[in-house]
C-alpha cells in the first residue's frame, strides 16, 4: 500500500509506504497522508470477520494498510495491544474481552437494538483515544527498533489525546513526547492524568491560549522541516495516518456487534471537534461497510455543522472558540477535515492547495452551490450541534430513563443521535460512540445529577498527586528551543 499527500506532494520516496509515514504528521507540502486508494471489503471477508476478537479483525483490517511490517510481526502487535488486561474499565455487566461492546439503550419490541452505545472507554485514560494510541505506541517502538532511531513526539490537546499519547509512550525505548495543552481549559481529571506522570521521557507544556493556539504550534514546527529533521519530531495528533487507521477497526466491530447479518445496515453518530474519529468511519464506509448514515455531532463550537449544513468552512479564531463543558471538542480548526475534502472534491490536490491556501490565511472558503456540495448525501453524512443545557439535560436523561451516567461528548452525541433520527432508514440501529467515562468530567456530572460519578479504583485520589507541567506562552519559536534545550 502506497501513500499520497490530499496536497499532491508526499516528498520523499515519492510514493511512500506505512512505516515510512508512520513516525511523523503533515505531509511535507502541509497536507495529510491517504492511501492511493480505499481497499475495498468483499462480502466473503465480511463473512469472514464476523466473530473475530478484536484483535484478529485489527489484524485483518491494518494488513490491508500496512503492507511493510511482516504480517507475523502486524499480527503480533495487534495481539499484544488490545488485551482485556489493557482495555479493562467496563460498564458493569460488560465483558473486557469484547474491549468495545455495545451497550443498549433503547431495543424495538423484537429485542432488536435501536441506539446504543459503543464503548470505546475502556482503556488506561478512560477515553477513545486509547483505542489508537496503545497501537501506536507499540507500533513506534517495534519501528524505531528495526530502525534503531529515536524520535521525539510533539502534540496538542484539547483533553484526552495527551493522556493517551503519555500513557501509551511513557517507558518507551527511544521516545519522548512534547504535549502541549490549553492552560487551564481542561478538566481537574484530565489535567492530573497527564500532569501527574513523573516519567523522564514527558513533557507537558500548558499554552496560554486555546487548542487551536497549540495545534498551530505544532503544525508551525513540522512545517519548520529544517528543525524537524534535525530534532527528529513526530506526530500523535490525529493528523497521524496511522492513529486514522486504527481507528477504523472498531467501526467494523461495532457493525458486528449491532447486526446479525451482512445484509443489514448501521448508523454511527460520531461527538467530532477534529474530525479524525469520524474520518474513520468514512474510510471504513468508502471500503464497503455497510454503513446508512454517519452523523455529526459537535458542540458550541459548529464549525464542522456549519459546514455540513452550509457548504462553508468558516475556521474560528482562538478568541472566537468558546469553552464549553465538553473541551474535548473545542475546536475551530478541524485539522482531520483536509482528508475527506480531498474525497469529496473528486481527490484532487490542485483543489485541496487552494482551499487550504484560504484556511491557512485565516479565510473561509464556501462550496455551496457547487457540484463537490451536491455530493455531501452521496458520503452519508448529516449533522447537528449541541449547548451546554442540551448537555446537562441529555446526561439526566439517559440516567433517569436507562440507569447509565454519560460524559458530556457522548452526550452531545446522544442529542444529536434522537434530533437526526429521521434521516436514519426505518430499522437501522444508532450507535452512538463513546468518548469517554463521566469521571473526567465529575464538574458537569455533579451539575446535571448532583452526584459524582464512580471511578476506576486504580484512579482514586489522582487530583492529589504531584503534578508536572511548563506553563508557557502560545510560542513556537519558545517551544522550539524548549524541545532542542531537552533533545
Amino acid at each position: 500500500m502506497k501513500y499520497l499527500s490530499t496536497r499532491g506532494h508526499a516528498g520523499q520516496p515519492a510514493n511512500p509506504e506505512f512505516c515510512d509515514i508512520l513516525l511523523g504528521g503533515l505531509a511535507p507540502d502541509g497536507g495529510l497522508y491517504l492511501p492511493e486508494t480505499y481497499p475495498q471489503v468483499t462480502r466473503a471477508e465480511l463473512d469472514a470477520w464476523r466473530g473475530l476478537s478484536y484483535a484478529e479483525l485489527a489484524f485483518a483490517i491494518l494488513s490491508k494498510f500496512i503492507t511493510d511490517i511482516p504480517a507475523a510481526d502486524l499480527k503480533a502487535i495487534c495481539a499484544k495491544t488490545y488485551t482485556a488486561e489493557v482495555y479493562r474499565h467496563v460498564r458493569a455487566g460488560g465483558d473486557a474481552r469484547d474491549i468495545t461492546p455495545v451497550h443498549w439503550l433503547e431495543k424495538d419490541a423484537d429485542g432488536r437494538g435501536r441506539l446504543g452505545l459503543l464503548e470505546l472507554s475502556n482503556g488506561p485514560t478512560l477515553a477513545f483515544k486509547d483505542m489508537a494510541m496503545q497501537l501506536l505506541g507499540n507500533l513506534f517502538e517495534y519501528v524505531l527498533a528495526k530502525r534503531g532511531e529515536t524520535i521525539n513526539i510533539l502534540g496538542a490537546t484539547s483533553g484526552d489525546t495527551g493522556s493517551a499519547a503519555e500513557y501509551a509512550m511513557r517507558g518507551k525505548h527511544g521516545v519522548r513526547v512534547f504535549m502541549l495543552s490549553p492552560h487551564g481549559k481542561m478538566s481537574a481529571f484530565q489535567r492530573a492524568q497527564m500532569y501527574s506522570l513523573q516519567d523522564d521521557n514527558i513533557f507537558n507544556i500548558a499554552v496560554t491560549g486555546m487548542f487551536d493556539d497549540a495545534q498551530d504550534i505544532v503544525k508551525a514546527v513540522s512545517n519548520d522541516h529544517a528543525f524537524k529533521a534535525r530534532h527528529k519530531i513526530g506526530a500523535v495528533n490525529s493528523i497521524n495516518w496511522a492513529r486514522v487507521a486504527a481507528q477504523i477497526v472498531y467501526y467494523f466491530k461495532g457493525y458486528f456487534a449491532a447486526t446479525t447479518s451482512n445484509d443489514e445496515q448501521v448508523a454511527f453518530c460520531v461527538p467530532s471537534g477534529n474530525f479524525g474519529n469520524i474520518c474513520a468511519g468514512h474510510i471504513a464506509r468508502q471500503m464497503g461497510l455497510p454503513v446508512a448514515k454517519l452523523i455529526l455531532a459537535t458542540n458550541e463550537n459548529d464549525v464542522l455543522d456549519e459546514f455540513f449544513r452550509s457548504g462553508v468552512y468558516r475556521p474560528r479564531k482562538a478568541a472566537e472558540t468558546h469553552v464549553t463543558s465538553s473541551p474535548s471538542m473545542d475546536i475551530s480548526k478541524a485539522s482531520n477535515f483536509e482528508r475527506f475534502v480531498f474525497d469529496l472534491v473528486g481527490r484532487d490536490p490542485s483543489k485541496v492547495a487552494a482551499l487550504w491556501a484560504e484556511v491557512d490565511a485565516g479565510r473561509a472558503f464556501d462550496l455551496s452551490g457547487t457540484d463537490e456540495f451536491a455530493r455531501i448525501g452521496a458520503f452519508g453524512f448529516v449533522s447537528g450541534a449541541s449547548s451546554h443545557a442540551d448537555r446537562l439535560a441529555t446526561i439526566r436523561k439517559v440516567y433517569e430513563r436507562y440507569g447509565v451516567m454519560i460524559d458530556t461528548h457522548t452526550a452531545d452525541g446522544v442529542k444529536v443521535a434522537w434530533e437526526r433520527a429521521a434521516d436514519v432508514p426505518a430499522g437501522v440501529p444508532v450507535l452512538v460512540l463513546e468518548t469517554a467515562l463521566p469521571v473526567k468530567f465529575a464538574e458537569t456530572i455533579v451539575e446535571a445529577l448532583g452526584r459524582e460519578p464512580e471511578r476506576p479504583a486504580d484512579l482514586e485520589g489522582i487530583e492529589k498527586l504531584p503534578q508536572r507541567v511548563e506553563v508557557m506562552a502560545p510560542d513556537a519559536d519558545a517551544i522550539k528551543r524548549f524541545i532542542a534545550q531537552r533533545t
